[in-house]
């Protein structure tokens, strides 16, 4: 398996300095060994039940269609080791007190929900952190998103999502780092250390790897379907993100919905014991995603409850989320045999030396006084607005439309996105979901250009709410009605007004894209287009002559064809969080200089996913000179490739020289390229080095990320920078062999700013 070293952070160090607040700890930390003996220990005393409760994260709240009754009777004798789905701080305290007190051994439970991208201030989602190409975003994010959720007495949470996600119709592309495993390795580990530190401690917060593995690969993009991934792909591209996680030391692992190769992950014994435990000697634990136990029946994989509980115990899953199965089954599975004690104390123990490590023993309650004070410090806004900024892809800038100047006199602001402080946020957001929301006063992009241009008089046209409500559905968790499309007359109404508001205007500034529910968990599309009349709206200003801003809040790539067309700047924002109108306004008005880069493929249109720039030759390469397209009707190439990010300055690559240009396998050579801002303002810059290996025991992509850096640099400054191209970027895993493996071969060496890069070497790896 590759084991990539974590990408260096090129954020002045100052800034994580600034934004890295300490609580200080409640407790010692302690050893690993210690850990294991304690809990050790703590095992010898319990009897079956109590094993077995340690095995069952309850539903701490009452969910229609999801959670069931409280379970305080159960806390009370000890047969619960985790509660989810409950933030009220006063409640987790009570149900605490009934585990600690009540229950025969007083073992602590261990309470966790899903923080996604922060608690309270909701930094921008991971897609858009994942644009940042800056690991030290995602680890500042997710550092400061920890402190707050252990001050409000969560201590495990349900992230990073690391699945490589080819296909943008897939709704939970906005959980991760995109379609590739080099990128997207780099961020799992920022996260792992943002939540956990260098090692789990009573300052971290437990994080759980998911979804493990190949939930990204669902058919057709169609969340929970299932995935059909050879085991060279498996190994190639779709473990290596949760590898790295696991190596930089990922306390918990969640195992997937879907069937993978026909077999449901929750009862994978490939993936979570041989991959898992045997292959990469993984030491944590391992829960199912909400009710995954119970459907190994639904999936047809399970005869009943009973047997669904044995295949998920003996492929080696630890805990039972949610669906109550191992609770009520294990028991039955020991008396006849099937299952052993032996079996339950190697599930069980990792379970407890997770809470010794956190110091849950110690400190099980949470300090009700000081919860709100941190979580409404103010240094977390500040962050959210830095990282927002930090994230966002400038995709066009005709005429040099941006910035803009601070001297318009009038300014139009279109698009149902332009003061949506629900949608800004994007989905996942604690209190949003579970909370009620209202906490965070989320800052939207017409608030902030009111209060930055206060003289100037600025418009709003939302126009009509667009989203799965147009289906006759609502949201999955809001108890909403659902919405109805708008009429031909209110639709052209709409139309009206924008014309009319572009027509007085000096700019129009479009914040269009998906609602914040049309993304994530179940809310997968089958159209890329920007939803309701967004376009028809886009289209009416920019008939209007006046200059046009397009601001994209999304979650995966959207069909911009015409808008790439005839819209002379985008700027692809994401769902930006908290802060998130304030750093749109940095950068459209020259504050920050936008070096986000894509880190994913955008297509024309949802015909042509799956999408992804590192896919194999074929016999007819798209490069040669008589190719024209593999569609009828649209572009082979993407609109926009991997890697790509414009910038207002520009930035000349040049002298790519690598330290030996013949090597043995096994050993490594440097990859030198220099680096130079060649505009006249100060900008980021995000080298991106990609290699392919010309011929051997197998096709291999026809590019491949194997090293970036991000790097800020005044007008005229050149960098040399440094890769390494050794073992872990020249192997792969070879599907004749089963292994991994660093053939003799030419490899073709690019340095540039996107997978296009055409600054050209060759490496010989010789036997």
């Amino acid at each position: 398996m590759r084991n990539f070293r974590p990408v260096k952070s090129l954020v002045l160090l100052g800034c994580l300095l600034a934004f890295t607040i300490h609580i200080p700890a409640q407790s010692a930390a302690i050893s690993s060994a210690e850990a294991h003996r304690r809990a050790e220990a703590l095992l010898k005393q319990m009897n079956l039940d109590e094993k077995i409760g340690q095995m069952n994260q309850a539903a701490g709240m009452v969910i229609p269609g999801l959670g069931g009754d409280k379970p305080d009777d159960l806390i009370a004798k000890g047969g619960v080791g985790s509660v989810l789905w409950l933030i009220d701080v006063k409640e987790i305290n009570r149900l605490q007190h009934l585990a600690v007190e009540k229950s025969r051994l007083h073992i602590p439970i261990l309470f966790a929900f899903d923080v996604i991208h922060g608690y309270r201030t909701a930094f921008p989602v991971p897609l858009a952190m994942a644009s940042s190409w800056d690991p030290s975003v995602e680890e500042a994010a997710q550092r400061y998103a920890g402190q707050d959720a252990r001050a409000a007495g969560i201590l495990w949470t349900f992230t990073p999502m690391v699945d490589i996600a080819r296909d943008a119709r897939w709704g939970r592309i906005v959980e991760g780092a995109g379609e590739d495993p080099y990128l997207g390795a780099a961020m799992a580990r920022a996260q792992v250390r943002g939540f956990q530190g260098e090692t789990v401690g009573p300052d971290s917060v437990l994080v759980c790897v998911k979804h493990f593995a190949g939930y990204g690969a669902a058919e057709g993009g169609r969340d929970y379907d299932s995935s059909y991934i050879p085991e060279e792909l498996m190994q190639n591209v779709y473990l290596v993100p949760f590898h790295a996680a696991a190596d930089a030391g990922a306390g918990s692992f969640m195992s997937a919905y879907m069937d993978l190769n026909d077999v449901p992950a929750s009862g994978n014994h490939w993936l979570l014991s041989d991959v898992l435990r045997n292959q990469w000697g993984y030491k944590g634990f391992v829960v199912s995603d909400a009710f995954a136990v119970g459907s190994l029946q639904v999936h047809g994989f399970a005869k009943d409850p009973e047997d669904a509980a044995l295949k998920g115990v003996s492929a080696g899953l630890n805990m039972d989320m949610a669906s109550g199965t191992y609770v009520k089954n294990i028991s039955k599975l020991v008396s006849a045999g099937k299952i052993t004690v032996a079996q339950l104390d190697e599930m069980v123990l990792p379970i407890l030396e997770a809470k010794y490590k956190l110091g849950l023993f110690d400190h099980p309650y949470v300090d009700e006084s000081k919860v709100e004070t941190t979580l409404n410090r103010p240094e977390g806004r500040e962050l959210s607005r830095k990282l927002a900024s930090r994230s966002m892809v400038l995709l066009k800038n005709e005429h040099n439309t941006l910035p803009l100047r601070k001297d318009l006199k009038k300014i139009a602001v279109i698009g149902p996105l332009a003061d949506s402080t629900h949608d800004i946020e994007g989905g996942w957001t604690v209190e949003g979901l579970f909370g009620g929301g209202g906490k965070s006063h989320p800052v939207t992009v017409f608030a902030a250009l009111k209060a930055l241009l206060p003289g100037a008089e600025i418009t709003a046209v939302p126009g009509p709410v667009p989203g799965k409500t147009f289906l006759g559905m609502v949201d999955q968790f809001s108890g909403g009605k659902p919405v109805p499309p708008p009429t031909p007359e209110e639709t052209a109404d709409w139309l009206s007004k924008v014309k009319s508001a572009a027509a007085d205007a000096d700019t129009v500034i479009a914040v269009m894209g998906e609602m914040a529910s049309m993304s994530s968990e179940a809310a997968s599309r089958a159209s890329m287009n920007l939803p309701g009349i967004q376009e028809q709206m886009l289209e009416a200003a920019v008939a209007s002559g006046k200059p046009v801003v397009l601001v994209l809040e999304n979650g995966r790539p959207v069909d911009i064809n015409w808008a790439s067309q005839h819209v002379p700047a985008i700027l692809e924002a994401w769902f930006p969080g908290t802060e998130g109108g304030n750093a749109v306004a940095d950068v459209l008005f020259g504050e920050v200089n936008p070096g986000g880069k894509l880190p994913i493929s955008w297509a024309h249109s949802a015909g042509e996913e799956p999408l992804y720039y590192n896919h194999n030759l074929t016999h007819e390469p798209e490069d040669r000179p008589n190719f024209t397209s593999r569609y009828w009707d649209v572009a082979s190439k993407p609109l926009y490739p991997f890697g790509y990010g414009l910038s207002y300055t520009n930035f000349k690559f040049e002298n790519l020289k690598l330290g030996k240009a013949s090597v043995k396998a096994g050993e490594a050579t440097e990859v030198r390229v220099d680096v130079t801002n060649s505009g006249g303002v100060a900008g980021d810059a995000v080298a991106q080095v990609y290699i392919h290996q010309r011929s051997g025991s197998a096709s291999r992509p026809v590019r491949q990320l194997e090293g970036f850096k991000r790097v800020a640099l005044k007008p005229g400054e050149k960098q040399t920078l440094t890769f390494t191209l050794g073992k872990n970027e020249l192997q792969f895993w070879d599907p004749q062999t089963k292994k991994w493996v660093v053939e003799p071969s030419t490899f073709d060496v690019w340095a540039g700013e996107d997978s296009t890069a055409t600054l050209h070497a060759e490496l010989t790896v010789t036997q």
